[in-house]
């Protein structure tokens, strides 16, 4: 590899790692489950001009979020062990270049919305309204996780716009709501298990979490309580569709996801929730989308309507 080339593979890898990109595998199989639900009329499949743009979308929010919020933590991230080796506390990044970073993909979030369709564009400064704004909840709200949540299924809803935009009929409206729900209550569940590692540390520099409030074994049991609903959101939203035998199995498999990732998180030490975080959710995500394109594509299931 020559020395601009390697360069250049470890200037993107650093940003990468600043946004952590390999993040995006948590909202984005929704966004492209929410997405293939939408175009089912052609089997899942929007065109690659809808596709490409709902990635562009996706992406560009998501990098803005985790630049906003690595902007505005930066001082916690400073003092915080287990984060101050992060980009910007290092110097390895100028707050400078993080703040242009953010304000282009937050640009970036708005044209693609606007050539997606008007709906789209209309509603793409809430949408980053939204998504920068939980970074900030922390410091007054123990709800952190539920606004966290709310960031997050606004992929698959937005998705499912893209698709749709003015089209979306109300019995679509409602298969959104139940799969946003579903996104939240998923979100607060591993939230509240990944603020684990910071239950001294917030509690001591005066942030919020329900962790910090209700104490780590209440705060766990919430965790699991939101996660059982999440399930049962699920599969209310497989039968809303008209989904059968690969979604259920995918449900299934979600489960048990889930109920390893709540034993990991009570019987083991916290560097485990290392893996219950990125591992298993990667997994319940990716689950979700493989069985929903399945069901889409092959038209499988039963409807009742």
């Amino acid at each position: 590899m020559s020395n601009g080339a390697g360069r250049m593979f470890s200037l993107v890898k650093k940003w990468g790692s600043f946004v952590k990109f390999s993040h995006t595998v948590f909202a984005l199989p929704f966004a492209l489950a929410g997405m293939a639900v939408a175009a089912r009329a052609n089997r899942g499949w929007p065109g690659w001009r809808t596709f490409g743009l709902v990635l562009a979308a996706m992406v560009s929010a998501r990098t803005c979020a985790m630049a906003f919020n690595r902007i505005v933590d930066r001082k916690f991230d400073a003092l915080n062990p287990r984060t101050t080796g992060r980009h910007l506390p290092q110097g390895q990044i100028s707050l400078l270049s993080a703040g242009f970073v953010c304000v282009v993909s937050g640009l970036g979030l708005v044209v693609a919305s606007f050539f997606l369709n008007p709906l789209c564009f209309y509603l793409s400064p809430v949408a980053l309204a939204v998504v920068c704004f939980y970074s900030l909840t922390k410091r007054f709200t123990n709800y952190t996780h539920a606004f966290l949540g709310l960031a997050l299924a606004l992929a698959p809803v937005g998705a499912w716009l893209a698709v749709k935009g003015f089209d979306v009929s109300v019995w679509e409206i409602l298969q959104m709501l139940v799969l946003a729900v579903s996104v939240i209550l998923w979100l607060v569940g591993f939230d509240i298990i990944y603020a684990l590692q910071d239950y001294d540390f917030d509690r001591t520099h005066g942030l919020h979490s329900l962790v910090v409030a209700w104490g780590p074994k209440n705060a766990l049991q919430a965790a699991f309580l939101a996660h059982m609903l999440m399930c049962g959101l699920l599969l209310a939203f497989g039968l809303l569709c008209g989904f059968k035998l690969a979604y259920l199995v995918g449900w299934f498999m979600i489960v048990g996801c889930l109920v390893l990732e709540h034993w990991i998180a009570r019987r083991r030490n916290l560097n485990w929730v290392q893996a219950s975080f990125f591992r298993l959710n990667a997994v319940v995500s990716s689950v979700f989308l493989i069985v929903t394109v399945a069901e889409v594509v092959f038209r499988g299931g039963f409807r009742i309507r």
